[in-house]
C-alpha cells in the first residue's frame, strides 16, 4: 500500500504531468466547451460529490455531457434502493446529449480532472472515483478500495470500465493497492490510450 517515498513519489508524479497536461488539453478543452454551449442550454462543466480517500468528499469536474436537469431525472431511471449491487451505468441514457455521447467515447469529458489532480483530490491512477449516494450502499469489502485516491484512470478503465461488476471492479482496485508500484501506475498510464480507442464499456 502507498506510504512514505513511494506516495511522494506517486504524488510528484501527479503534479508534474498535471502541470503540463492542463495547458496542452487547454484548446481541446476550450473548442468542446463552445461545442457545449452550442450544442445544449446550460453550464459547460458538470460538478458531482465523489468519495475519495478514506471517504472523504471532494467536487470532481468534468466537460458536461447530459442535458442540464440530469441528476433530476436519473429518479425516473433507476431506483438506487432497489439496485442488486450499489454501482450503475445506463446503456443509450437519454439523458446524454449528441455531443456529449462522443465526449464520452474518447474519454474527453475528464480533462478537467487534471485540476483535481493538481488540488490533490485525485491522482493520476487509481480506482475509479464513485458518486457518494453509492458509496453510501457499500459492503466493509468493497469500502477498501477507498484506501486510496481515485485515479483519471485506473485497473478497471484497462480492464473493462463499465462492463465488470462491481465485486470485479473492487478486486481489481484492491490489488492494485495492496500491491503497488510506481511501475504498476506507468503501465496502467500506458495501457490507456489503446483502451480509450478501443472503447470498452465505454457508453
Amino acid at each position: 500500500m502507498l506510504s512514505g517515498s513511494r506516495a511522494a513519489l506517486k504524488r510528484c508524479m501527479d503534479i508534474v504531468v498535471a502541470t503540463f497536461a492542463i495547458p496542452l488539453c487547454a484548446p481541446l478543452m476550450v473548442v468542446s466547451a463552445i461545442l457545449i454551449k452550442l450544442d445544449s442550454k446550460g453550464p459547460v462543466l458538470f460538478v458531482q460529490l465523489r468519495s475519495g480517500v478514506n471517504g472523504k468528499l471532494f467536487k470532481i469536474y468534468k466537460l458536461r455531457t447530459m442535458v442540464v436537469n440530469a441528476e433530476e431525472l436519473l429518479d425516473q431511471l433507476i431506483d438506487l434502493d432497489a439496485l442488486e449491487e450499489p454501482v450503475f451505468k445506463l446503456r443509450d441514457d437519454p439523458r446524454v446529449t449528441t455531443l456529449g455521447r462522443f465526449l464520452r467515447r474518447w474519454s474527453i469529458d475528464e480533462l478537467p480532472q487534471f485540476y483535481n489532480i493538481l488540488k490533490g483530490d485525485m491522482s493520476l491512477v487509481g480506482p475509479r472515483p464513485e458518486e457518494a449516494r453509492l458509496v453510501q450502499r457499500y459492503n466493509q469489502w468493497h469500502q477498501l478500495r477507498l484506501l486510496a485516491k481515485p485515479g483519471l484512470t485506473g485497473p478497471v478503465q484497462i480492464g473493462g470500465r463499465a462492463d465488470l461488476r462491481l465485486d470485479d471492479r473492487v478486486r481489481l482496485e484492491v490489488d492494485y493497492i495492496y500491491n503497488y508500484s510506481i511501475w504498476k501506475d506507468i503501465e496502467i498510464l500506458l495501457k490507456t490510450l489503446p483502451a480509450v480507442i478501443h472503447g470498452n464499456g465505454s457508453y
